[in-house]
């Protein structure tokens, strides 16, 4: 993956490089429980990251909390999604009110779920349960200019980055709402990586072959608009959607608290890429939930060169997948502080 310039990048945290020295002992701690090595495959490596995140052989995975942000496109009016963009609106109304798949999935396992508007258009919507951090009502079309002034992508990275230090949890997810964000998503990675933009293009909320051509097509001519040698920070604004910088802040908001955050599908990844690219140290506090079955988000994942835990041909959004991986954390902790070791169970080991 290149690696574009962070020059002129805002302010943002200091995110601790990740420490090696307890790495020996914790690989021995998983290799000598009551299971021949390697035997729970990457439940393992899993187990490894948490402890390796939280600097002890004994790491604590009890609560995890969603952050759904929300936010509305310009690049929508060029007619990239098969959905309106009031839809954006509706979806948030329903997250407050508890019927969304994201809430389901939290909500099984006792997972709190925050709403931010980041962005949406219209009149400010007014809930007790809404976070407001509108930054505009709505991004600007990237197909005739910036999406958002540096000012306002600063906004969205304080924001976001607050929200990650503030948000509950020893993981921390994050979802999302907004027509026509895989377009954004699409156009980050293709800047943010140099790969053609066509690898980036999926059917998003399911535009059909026509759809999908004239995606490629809008997306193309909004690509050939900026040059391909811009910082990370000038991708972001030409680009970028202020739900997707904001969850960027907000990736580092958590990791710089010392927080796994669970990276869910294609936008998610998208915010993702572009948090690695101003922040690299925050790769290491980073598990990707699920291959999407969507063709954009697996040339993203290609592109960081990860291996998601789950794929279950999702490609909803919202922060679902990362709810669905959130108990193989738990899973992975337990299994390094309660399972038995060989000595302590009295078993013989391997002869």
């Amino acid at each position: 993956m290149s690696q574009p310039s962070v020059s002129n990048s805002p302010d943002l945290p200091r995110i601790k490089p990740l420490n090696a020295s307890l790495d020996s002992e914790i690989a021995h701690a998983i290799d000598t429980k009551t299971k021949p090595p390697g035997s729970l495959g990457r439940v393992e490596a899993l187990a490894a990251q948490i402890a390796r995140v939280q600097q002890t052989l004994a790491p604590v995975m009890h609560t995890c909390s969603l952050t759904i942000f929300a936010a509305d496109h310009g690049i929508a009016k060029a007619g990239v999604s098969a959905f309106p963009q009031e839809v954006s609106r509706q979806m948030v109304m329903n997250f407050l009110a508890g019927g969304a798949a994201a809430n389901v999935f939290a909500n099984i396992q006792g997972i709190d779920v925050r709403v931010v508007d980041a962005g949406l258009a219209g009149d400010p919507l007014s809930h007790d349960n809404l976070i407001s951090h509108c930054i505009a009502p709505g991004t600007a079309s990237f197909l005739d200019g910036p999406a958002m002034t540096r000012d306002q992508l600063s906004k969205c990275l304080a924001h976001g980055v607050e929200l990650g230090n503030s948000a509950a949890g020893e993981a921390v997810a994050f979802g999302e709402m907004g027509i026509a964000n895989t377009s954004s998503a699409a156009m980050l990675a293709h800047k943010l990586t140099g790969e053609p933009v066509r690898h980036f293009i999926g059917r998003g909320t399911g535009v059909d072959d026509d759809g999908l051509a004239r995606k490629l097509q809008i997306l193309t001519t909004a690509s050939e608009r900026t040059s391909n040698e811009l910082s990370a920070a000038e991708v972001m604004a030409e680009y970028g959607g202020f739900e997707i910088n904001m969850m960027a802040g907000a990736m580092l908001g958590a990791a710089a608290t010392g927080r796994l955050v669970l990276v869910d599908g294609t936008i998610a990844t998208a915010a993702a890429m572009a948090a690695v690219h101003l922040k690299p140290a925050v790769r290491d506090y980073l598990i990707f939930s699920h291959a999407s079955g969507d063709a954009g988000h697996n040339a993203m994942i290609a592109a960081l060169e990860v291996r998601p835990l789950l794929d279950l041909d999702l490609r909803l959004g919202e922060g679902t997948g990362a709810l669905l991986a959130w108990p193989l954390l738990k899973c992975a902790a337990a299994m390094l502080c309660d399972m038995a070791s060989f000595d302590s169970a009295g078993v013989s080991g391997k002869t």
